[in-house]
């Protein structure tokens, strides 16, 4: 099994792809691993740093499930998926997981900050190269070898993993 599961932030990306790393006990690669030099978020690492993280996770493991994107720095990324999962959500929704993420990582959070702004322009931000935004997440399903699912992020994880289990065994009987 090789997934890559992409969609706004809040979405849920890294508590399916752990949860299906651990039910698979296959790897899991949470992409901001590659981005980000510490659990601050405000670091972020070159690109040859995180090209030298990436590369052996690739080339060491022949199954992964991977929450989030490398699209931004490597747009070949993950070239060998076999599927693309894409998460919805409802935008209040997302957004107030997002304040909730935020209150509980920052004590001195005061309901706003600047990764909030950003979230904000997920579903209105129009360009393409603007990294973690639904124009994003569109070009990549359009330019996906793999096949691309969508997924309302609101069911519970084990309703989540039984629909990307079930479209990973069609995709196994067609082969």
């Amino acid at each position: 099994m090789r997934i890559q599961i992409i969609g706004g932030s809040g979405t849920g990306k890294s508590t399916l792809g752990k949860w299906i790393g651990q039910q698979e006990s296959i790897l899991w690669i949470d992409s901001d691993h590659y981005l980000w030099k510490d659990h601050t978020f405000t670091e972020k690492r070159s690109v040859a740093e995180r090209y030298a993280l990436y590369t052996p996770d690739i080339e060491n493991h022949r199954q992964y499930v991977v929450s989030g994107s490398v699209f931004s720095w490597n747009p070949t990324g993950f070239h060998n998926r076999e599927l693309l999962v894409f998460l919805r959500l409802d935008e209040t929704t997302r957004m107030n997981r997002l304040i909730q993420r935020e209150q509980e990582r920052y004590p001195d959070f005061t309901g706003s900050n600047e990764f909030l702004d950003w979230c904000g322009t997920y579903l209105t931000a129009t360009d393409p190269a603007m990294i973690g935004t639904l124009a994003e997440h569109r070009l990549q399903m359009e330019r996906s070898a793999s096949p691309v699912i969508e997924i309302d992020a609101a069911l519970p994880t084990d309703e989540i993993y039984r629909q990307i289990r079930h479209a990973y065994q069609q995709l196994q009987t067609a082969l």
